[in-house]
């Protein structure tokens, strides 16, 4: 039997390594910068075109390489940042593995440019596909250009099953603003086709969050320190009425490396308890500072899961500074005993009428009878006849016939099929539950201000009254999109809302979906907009706060496609639009929200699967009595 097992050529080593290495063009950019900051570059320009696909460039001012070292730097294992095994428990620098620029370089063109700061001429080194191409001395300033064309030409696979442009860039404005926040020793600026999407000077941290996440960030942000012997930990959270349930802002980073790390996101969580509604989030930016032994970032290629050998202490170290945090800022409420005055009125007989006088009497009339009228004489001995004619009155009251169907729909429009369905004009219900709105000939009651309730023939039916307003508009918001028509109402004041760089990309492809919903806006430069109108139906909240859940809901939806884009888009708005719990009904708006609701095929459920409705039949109420 001859032998099988033999070693792979370098270049199918390097696209294997590529596939763990280089997912996307947000990979290249993420890797590209963190080696521009190891290079100590105090500015850091990257250039996409075309999300990525044709080209990702990175120019730093850092060190720059010799002719040999950026020919050693597309070997694979190749690196000047460890040298021994102990250097992994140690590590100071973003990159340690060696493996990027040779994973890069196997599926893409490469094209580096490169001065050392003590030489005089730097080097032109060009790599296709694992093969060096070029290698000839260059006039170029210090520091290091690397241009990245065609990525994923020689794997078709790979480029095929990349997303639309807008979901990659928004993955690479991702690793930007994660390296970004970091590093706000450091300038940065981020151009894609040419146009300028990020310059961020150098600054403070504070201020590098604001402009990176815009100017209402300011108000925002609590002061998170505390320095201990095991941890440094400082950064901001969000105040108490910043929280938000979709989009919110959460970066972990330790020793100016972006983690994410579940466990300590709980601890942050448990401070926020009892003090923000349950399924709300708040923003946090936290940095982690601490000796490099004790923690572990060789887990995973994208270095982003880090093991921690002091997780527990480090847990209640971070818990106890936003709680600390929160508690300074006045956001968790307190009353200071010692210092509080409150002046309460105290009956004090020493003072007010000598040490042995009595309390003062109190007069009593007790010829006084609440129940005779101003002459003092009861206005009717016999109440027997008083309280039937006051039942006399009542019967002689009518009350206008109510129709409960839907407008246009009378009693002469029903028909039943043979297979028991119910046909109205226009309208079908398609199983008994549906059709059970024709048995309705009562008024509607509400319970608790949440749950209407209408008897029918068979027993009673039970609505959940936001969720049946949430089933309602998302339904009219998503035959908006579909039919490309709404109707907005005009703002007397326009309201300007300002985007974040991933909203303002994606708002460019969701702009006619978003003006379907009834939203009209203005570009005012930069990332602001301007609301001129929002849609018809609306009472109360913020339109700008409106406009960034739908476009918050459309990013969660990742990759999927555009009609799961509507879909979310459209939930949002009805969810934040729709009446909530707690709002008292009159009996014509429970008319209507039950007419409105047993007129959509679907009604018995949300669109993310909660029930709307419940039957209590007459047998059930039988056996319960």
């Amino acid at each position: 039997m001859s032998d099988i097992i033999h070693l792979l050529p370098d270049h199918i080593a390097n696209q294997i390594a590529a596939g763990e290495v280089i997912q996307r063009p947000a990979s290249v950019v993420k890797e590209l910068m963190e080696n521009a900051v190891d290079a100590e570059a105090e500015s850091i320009i990257v250039n996409i075109k075309d999300a990525g696909r044709t080209l990702v460039q990175v120019i730093d001012d850092g060190k720059g390489m010799s002719e040999t070292d950026a020919r050693m730097a597309f070997e694979r294992h190749a690196t000047s940042k460890i040298s021994t095994v102990e250097d992994l428990f140690s590590l100071h620098t973003m990159g340690f593995r060696g493996e990027a620029l040779a994973s890069i370089a196997a599926v893409a063109q490469v094209e580096l440019r490169t001065r050392a700061k003590d030489s005089d001429v730097g080097t032109l080194l060009s790599v296709s596909g694992s093969v060096l191409d070029t290698v000839a001395p260059e006039a170029c300033n210090k520091g290091s250009v690397f241009s990245i064309k065609n990525l994923f030409f020689n794997v078709p696979a790979r480029r095929k099953f990349l997303k639309s442009n807008e979901t990659e860039f928004r993955h690479i404005l991702t690793e930007f603003e994660r390296v970004a926040l970091v590093h706000p020793h450091i300038s940065f600026t981020l151009h894609h086709n040419e146009s300028v999407i990020f310059e961020l000077p150098a600054c403070g941290l504070r201020q590098r969050i604001i402009d990176v996440f815009g100017k209402g960030m300011n108000q925002k942000l609590l002061s998170v320190d505390a320095d201990t012997s095991l941890v440094n930990v400082h950064g901001f959270v969000g105040r108490l009425d910043s929280v938000k349930k979709r989009g919110s802002l959460q970066y972990f980073f330790v020793n100016g490396r972006y983690m994410r790390h579940p466990y300590f996101h709980k601890a942050v969580m448990q401070a926020y308890e009892q003090m923000i509604p349950v399924g709300e989030m708040p923003d946090y930016f936290i940095y982690f500072t601490l000796d490099p032994s004790t923690i572990d970032v060789n887990i995973h290629p994208t270095k982003t899961e880090i093991k921690f050998e002091n997780e527990r202490p480090i847990w209640q170290i971070l818990f106890s500074a936003i709680r600390e945090s929160l508690a300074k800022s006045n956001s968790v409420p307190s009353i200071d005993f010692d210092t509080a005055v409150i002046d309460i009125p105290v009956y004090n007989p020493l003072k007010d009428h000598g040490v042995n006088a009595a309390p003062p009497e109190i007069e009593v009339n007790k010829d006084y009878n609440p129940f005779r009228d101003v002459t003092g004489k009861n206005p009717s001995g016999n109440w027997k006849a008083l309280y039937e004619g006051f039942e006399n009155e009542r019967a002689m009251v009518t009350l206008p016939e109510r129709n409960f169907w839907p407008e246009g729909i009378g009693h002469e429009d029903v028909s039943v099929s043979s297979d028991g369905d119910v046909f109205t004009s226009g309208v079908s219900f398609s199983n008994p539950e549906e059709s059970l709105f024709s048995e309705i000939s009562n008024p509607c009651f509400q319970y608790k201000s949440r749950y209407i309730i209408t008897p029918l023939k068979s027993g009673l039916v039970i609505i959940d009254q936001h969720r049946a307003h949430v089933r309602i508009l998302y339904e009219k918001y998503l035959g908006n999109i579909n039919r490309q028509s709404s109707v907005s109402q005009k703002l007397l004041f326009p309201e300007i809302v300002e985007f974040t760089a991933a909203e303002t990309s994606l708002y460019s492809s969701l702009k006619d979906e978003i003006r379907y919903l009834g939203f009209d806006l203005a570009y005012m430069g930069g990332n602001s907009y301007a609301i001129h109108a929002v849609p018809a139906d609306i009472s109360g909240g913020s339109p700008g706060e409106l406009v960034k859940n739908i476009i918050t809901a459309a990013i969660e939806c990742g990759t999927r496609a555009v009609e799961k884009q509507s879909e979310k888009m459209a939930l949002s708005l009805a969810k934040a639009t729709a009446i909530h719990s707690g709002k008292i009904l009159t009996a014509e708006e429970m008319d209507t929200l039950v007419a409105s609701l047993f007129a959509i095929e679907a009604n018995g459920i949300t669109p993310e699967g909660l029930p709307v409705l419940t039957i209590l039949t007459d047998e059930e109420l039988s056996k319960r009595m």
